[in-house]
């Protein structure tokens, strides 16, 4: 019965917000708003599939759902170039980020049609098309001129999102079990992915810790994908407290609050050292250099705790993870070692879908798979690799350089979030497939389009939204 109450609930949340996003985009040309579907639905993604599938058993349906926000996006590319009649008119002012990124999609489309690789071609398909989809986002990004009322929009959803991830947490922990329990989750991997569930609830093991304690996910498909989002809910909530009048500023810290909460509930390493980054990012940024001796005092602290005062349970997880002697690392070790292998006998790669953990890379051709630089590196090869990191590298930096010249405060705070976000997911990619964490790369990619919209005229633009 369970089924089909989330089913219906799944119906009447999906059906208005699809209605809305292709009104606005199709009969008021407004195809910028895309952003407003992939901010609301994208961290719904993998439970409103699992939901369809435990109610309708249907591979038919959940495809529907799986498809649709590929669609908007390709209907939102077409749609730019249908409202803009006068396109060979178009401004064009590419910059490095452009560069490279047109640069790096068209490079994993030539491996997409050379025959290298043991993988078949329509996976290598399946495989571009997740690659291309948040190049378009960060195009759409990169076109879209919104005005203050339209970005504030933004920012409202993201702080919705952080503050409702929270509290489906805290539910999680009051009812001690996981809301993937309810929705369908493992007969989801099971039935469309081939996956059966594992670990001692029935899901998978990321859903637990090495000492079978729990590790929730939200609305989220996994915790660890959980734990990367919500570094854009705290991003966003501190430019915002940073920036607003004090009397205002409340409802930021909340955001900010839900954010850390969700990130201890996650249970997540790397997103735990990636918060802590980002931290002192946004302190060296803003030269709040007390925020900067409040971390490293922290640090300190924590590590007086493990030595003097934790069980001897957590003191040996904490320095068998340090030392990689801990199950979950020593994986990731491993991974990292098949890939460099395979990239030191393959310079140039051996092409797309033969690495990672997307589901289009099967487990008889995958080498390795547990960090997105060297999954890039194994498929395209040190090139690929390099292009990918300067990729980065650029979107901050340039990002950064919005931030810091831009008068538009809205642009301003998109910039700062898109940098901090790209910061604070460095360290999550050493150890994940984490542009497969699709709420947290897609929206990024399109902030860091939409800061890079504003870069030629950064130093001349003024006036506060």
């Amino acid at each position: 019965m369970i089924e089909y109450f989330l089913f219906i609930f799944v119906i009447l949340g999906f059906v208005p917000l699809l209605y809305y996003t292709l009104q606005a985009m199709v009969f008021r040309g407004k195809w910028e708003y895309i952003i407003y579907f992939i901010l609301a639905y994208l961290p719904f993604h993998i439970t409103v599939m699992s939901i369809v599938y435990q109610a309708t058993h249907s591979p038919v349906a959940v495809l529907i759902f799986q498809s649709t926000k590929d669609i908007l996006v390709l209907l939102g590319i077409l749609l730019f170039f249908l409202y803009n009649r006068n396109i060979f008119n178009y401004p064009l002012r590419l910059n490095k980020v452009d560069w490279i990124f047109t640069g790096f999609i068209g490079l994993a489309f030539l491996y997409m049609i050379l025959p290298l690789g043991e993988t078949a071609f329509i996976n290598k398909v399946f495989y571009f098309k997740n690659m291309l989809i948040p190049t378009l986002v960060y195009f759409l990004g990169r076109n879209s001129k919104f005005n203050a009322q339209e970005i504030s929009k933004v920012f409202r959803i993201v702080f919705t999102i952080a503050i409702a991830a929270f509290l489906f947490n805290v539910l999680e922990k009051l009812i001690d079990t996981h809301i993937q329990s309810y929705t369908g989750y493992a007969l989801f991997i099971q039935g469309i992915n081939q996956i059966e569930p594992t670990g001692n609830f029935g899901l998978q093991w990321t859903f637990e810790t090495q000492a079978t304690t729990k590790r929730f996910a939200s609305f989220f498909a996994d915790p660890l994908e959980l734990a990367s989002s919500v570094l854009m809910g705290f991003a966003a909530g501190l430019i915002w407290f940073l920036t607003s009048k004090r009397e205002y500023s409340i409802p930021y810290l909340v955001v900010m609050a839900c954010s850390m909460g969700s990130l201890i509930f996650s249970s997540s390493r790397a997103a735990f050292a990636a918060f802590f980054i980002m931290i002192f990012f946004i302190a060296i940024v803003f030269k709040l250099y007390k925020l900067v001796l409040f971390g490293l005092s922290g640090a300190l602290t924590f590590v007086v705790f493990i030595l003097f005062f934790a069980s001897e349970d957590f003191y040996y997880f904490v320095v068998d993870t340090l030392t990689f002697q801990n199950a979950s690392s020593a994986g990731h070790v491993l991974e990292w070692l098949m890939a460099l292998e395979s990239m030191i006998e393959n310079p140039l790669g051996i092409g797309l879908a033969m690495s990672g953990n997307s589901g289009s890379v099967t487990d008889e051709v995958r080498v390795g798979g547990e960090n997105q630089f060297l999954i890039y590196g194994v498929q395209l090869g040190f090139i690929g690799m390099g292009m990918y990191i300067l990729l980065l590298y650029y979107s901050i930096t340039y990002s950064l350089k919005v931030f810091r010249e831009e008068g538009n405060v809205m642009t301003a705070r998109v910039a700062f979030t898109a940098a901090s976000v790209k910061i604070g997911m460095l360290l999550p990619l050493f150890t994940a497939n984490a542009e497969m964490y699709g709420y947290v790369s897609w929206v990024s990619w399109w902030m860091v389009g939409y800061a890079m919209n504003h870069l030629p005229k950064a130093k001349t633009t003024h006036g506060e939204a």
